[in-house]
């Protein structure tokens, strides 16, 4: 089996449980909003938000530096793996004693009213757990990943999401139903259960991690604990970049949504933060594939580094994951007509929010920049040269900062849209110029900007010219696809078939 084919195996099981991930959260959010109040979910969206930025931080962009320094000292292999946990365990170490002993003045920022603080002291409690489990988790997955233990991985991830939506099915409906029928358990449940407590969805997600950690157990007895001082030296200044730059990523993100709730009168701020967040979920689709590729393509990636074949395979991987963001960058588009009926559960206004759909075309080709570029991104991790990520990563952050102040008071959420356009196709160019200077890789460019170019023009097309037909919009998919098959066929052949 060509080694390609084999990277494609494995991405394709990473992709599988990043779906079913991506399509349980779908079937708990209408539950949610179902079973809570918006203010209630509106402390649920808060606290997920804070998440994600100290999870980047807890990371400490350590699992990139672990599949680096395995590959780069493969006589040192057990030493990569101690210096890597115990970086990380150190932090959130630190992290989980401070939040507890802060936990009532976070719990009191956080909190709206006085009468709130016993449930945000909860909430804060449960999160600081989850917080710590996933990030000690974090090595122990980046191992399974590089020793191309694919199923285990998505094995372990489908139990954990399998939990999360377990218990909280068991909270939401099937605990109130036994204390309503007075079933066996009735009175114990009914003298501690809250109806509609919001604190029951943080909780089962600390169950799902607690569980998590049992499943890694394994990985964790693997450890030991003895810490190389030089080597961690060298790992540290390779990873810090890393951390600032998934920061500057996760501003990227979320920036545009909170500018625009500061910058648009007060009048219609909510209305054009629900329409861009309703139609941001369109490229969620494409946010999938990409974060499968990354699965598979970051460990493949150091992995095969040494290989003489090793920058021309690249070259080939980067040329089919264009064709393949291209493919899916035209059919979103041409069925756009069909998935505007997921932007919302709200039946009732949901064509209201119908509006924001000229945004998702701009939204999609930025995920198709930031796709490329995370691809491109391989040569200063290769190269060792972190920095110029932290540089390329902070000049998005700059763009983004700045032009969603410029645009937004003027053109609202279509200012979003466009500046996110905007960073991530500055952030691939950088990247590819940069790249071709320090860490030359032979990409076929004008085969890949002739295919960006014409799934742009069948976008347009597609959109804006026949005014989004499925018909005709799927109609040029075909004809996208046949153009492709044509021109790749030879290439496939070679790719798909065994040595």
């Amino acid at each position: 089996m060509s080694v390609v084919k084999k990277f494609l195996g494995q991405t394709a099981v990473y992709g599988i449980s990043t779906v079913f991930s991506r399509l349980f959260n779908f079937i708990l959010t209408p539950l949610f909003v179902k079973a809570y109040a918006s203010a209630t979910y509106g402390i649920f969206t808060k606290m997920y938000a804070y998440a994600s930025m100290i999870n980047a931080i807890l990371a400490f962009g350590m699992e990139s530096t672990y599949f680096r320094y395995l590959n780069k000292h493969e006589d040192k292999k057990q030493e990569v793996y101690n210096n890597s946990f115990l970086c990380i365990a150190f932090i959130s170490l630190l992290f989980l004693v401070t939040g507890f002993v802060f936990v009532k003045p976070i719990a009191g920022y956080l909190s709206a009213e006085p009468a709130q603080l016993p449930d945000y002291i909860k909430y804060v409690q449960y999160f600081i757990g989850i917080l710590f489990i996933d990030a000690i988790c974090v090595i122990p997955f980046a191992k399974l990943r590089a020793e191309n233990k694919a199923f285990k991985y998505s094995l372990v991830k489908f139990l954990n999401i399998g939990s999360f939506v377990g218990f909280n099915l068991i909270f939401i409906f099937i605990v109130p139903v036994i204390i309503k029928h007075q079933w066996p358990m009735a009175e114990w449940l009914a003298s501690w259960y809250r109806g509609k407590w919001v604190g029951y969805v943080f909780i089962s997600n600390l169950i799902a991690s607690a569980a998590t950690l049992l499943m890694l157990l394994p990985e964790f007895l693997k450890l030991q604990l003895r810490f190389d001082r030089a080597l961690f030296v060298k790992m540290f200044s390779y990873s810090w970049p890393i951390l600032v730059a998934n920061l500057s990523f996760i501003v990227n993100e979320n920036l545009d949504k909170i500018v625009l709730s500061e910058l648009l009168p007060k009048g219609i701020a909510d209305r054009e933060v629900g329409i861009y967040g309703a139609v941001c979920k369109i490229a969620i689709f494409m946010s999938i594939f990409i974060t499968a590729f990354r699965l598979g393509a970051e460990p493949f990636f150091f992995s095969f580094a040494k290989n003489e074949n090793a920058k021309k395979t690249y070259a080939i991987i980067l040329h089919y994951f264009v064709v393949a963001l291209a493919l899916l960058f035209v059919a979103l588009v041409a069925n756009i007509e069909i998935l505007k009926y997921f932007i919302s559960r709200d039946e009732a206004h949901i064509a209201e929010y119908w509006v924001g759909l000229p945004a998702v075309p701009y939204l999609l080709f930025g995920y198709v920049c930031l796709g490329i570029y995370m691809n491109l991104s391989i040569w200063y991790r290769l190269s060792d040269q972190t920095r110029f990520g932290l540089y390329i990563s902070i000049a998005g952050a700059v763009i983004t900062i700045v032009m969603n102040f410029v645009l937004i008071p003027r053109y609202s959420y279509m200012g979003s849209a466009w500046v996110s356009m905007l960073a991530y196709f500055v952030m691939m160019m950088m990247s590819y110029v940069l790249g071709q200077k320090y860490y030359p890789i032979p990409y076929d460019l004008k085969r890949i900007v002739a295919y960006l170019l014409v799934s742009v023009l069948l976008v347009v097309l597609s959109f804006w010219v026949f005014k989004r037909n499925v018909y005709i919009g799927n109609a040029l998919l075909l004809l996208f696809l046949a153009g492709v098959v044509y021109f790749e066929k030879d290439q496939l052949k070679l790719i798909l078939k065994k040595r």
